[in-house]
């Protein structure tokens, strides 16, 4: 019966994280065009840096670049004015740095874990708080 006990308590912690995402999702569409334009995934009709262009041509990369974008509109469109200008300007000193990856794959992966895990933290942590 233990064993039932856990998956069923799994299975609510699964719905619980998918009904976050969904309100946290629903939240981001309605965040505003001034907050949204802070951040924009890369265009890759107008890349001209290496690690722009090597992002555009690489899928997982491409990925990668979807989802931080993703969770930087999210976690930015539920953060408090000072927040989102220390996020912001976190961001900026991201993208210097990981644009020092050049062409180098394996760095701007290791660049966009890494951001990746900052962000999903930070959006685990308004979850645990939530404003619902």
């Amino acid at each position: 019966m233990l064993i039932g006990k856990v998956h069923r308590r799994a299975d609510f912690a699964l719905v619980g994280c998918v009904v976050v995402a969904l309100v946290l999702g629903g939240l981001m569409v309605t965040a505003s065009s001034a907050r949204a334009a802070e951040y924009a995934p890369i265009d890759c009709s107008k890349a001209t840096l290496p690690t722009e262009q090597t992002i555009c041509h690489d899928y997982a990369l491409g990925q990668s670049e979807a989802r931080m974008a993703t969770l930087f509109g999210i976690v930015t469109s539920l953060v408090a004015m000072g927040q989102r200008g220390d996020i912001g300007d976190a961001q900026r000193q991201w993208l210097k740095s990981r644009d020092q990856c050049g062409t180098d794959v394996a760095c701007i992966s290791k660049a966009y874990k890494d951001r990746i895990q900052v962000l999903a933290t930070a959006m685990d942590n308004i979850a645990s708080h939530g404003p619902f």
